[in-house]
């Protein structure tokens, strides 16, 4: 039987998962786990979710994706943007790194729709080349942009009039669920910004002359309520797919 008699209509998404120790019933082993709102969102959304182990060759597997999510998560090494490490950042998760950054430059060479969300947004930036600010608190002088430690705050984003981003919101002013730390520095080729917080960090970012859907977001609109960017995803990946999946260029990759 061909892949096509076991395709749904829905466009199929990768989402990027974690690998660390979790516990559930009787066990205590490293496993391989995503939040639950993530595929919930992705699936409202009118996509397939299916979850990608941060694992060498991962990228395998795109040419067989519609589309990508890049999830949220820890901090990244500061080695991969080229500065010292600051006392406030995260121990780093090289596997993680290495398979999501790679993630993200195949799926941008190939035009493969991709949402960013929060990490999503710096392994974007900074596999494009530009840089993170660390620690934000030290930078704009107050803790808004996660104010709770194990929760999600909110605060007001503008958006860029014209954008992508404001064309699938539907507006240029949004309240959107917060919790990070760091945020983008310098930009990577070929990006703009298309939001921001009253501070002025960076809160949104997409390619500057775009061949496909790629918008990344400094927010998790997964813990919200508006579908707007799923959607927007989801519609992107079905178009993607009937065009016939453009070959992704230097194979497998890491």
């Amino acid at each position: 039987m061909s892949d096509s008699a076991f395709r749904s209509d829905r466009p199929v998404i990768g989402i990027s998962a974690y690998s660390q120790q979790a516990r559930w019933g009787s066990w205590d082993l490293p496993a391989v786990l995503l939040p639950r709102r993530y595929t919930d969102m992705v699936a409202a959304g009118g996509g397939q979710p299916v979850l990608l182990p941060p694992q060498p060759g991962v990228t395998g597997v795109l040419a067989r994706l519609d589309g990508l999510v890049l999830s949220g998560g820890g901090d990244i090494d500061p080695a991969l943007y080229g500065a010292d490490r600051d006392p406030a950042t995260d121990q780093a998760n090289p596997g993680r790194d290495d398979a999501e950054i790679s993630l993200a430059e195949r799926a941008i060479a190939a035009g493969l729709p991709l949402l960013g969300i929060c990490r999503g947004l710096q392994v974007v930036n900074v596999a494009l080349g530009g840089t993170l600010h660390q620690h934000l608190p030290a930078l704009v002088g107050h803790d808004g942009h996660s104010p709770e430690a194990h929760g999600y705050g909110n605060h007001k984003v503008s958006v860029a009039s014209g954008s992508e981003l404001a064309g699938i919101l539907g507006r240029t002013e949004a309240a959107v669920p917060t919790h990070h730390h760091q945020s983008v520095g310098r930009l990577g080729a070929g990006l703009i910004a298309t939001a921001w917080t009253d501070d002025g960090t960076v809160e949104a970012a997409e390619l500057a002359d775009p061949a496909s859907f790629m918008i990344a977001v400094q927010w998790h609109p997964e813990a919200g309520d508006d579908l707007s960017l799923f959607t927007g995803l989801a519609v992107a990946a079905a178009q993607y797919r009937d065009a016939g999946r453009p070959r992704l260029p230097g194979g497998a990759g890491r």
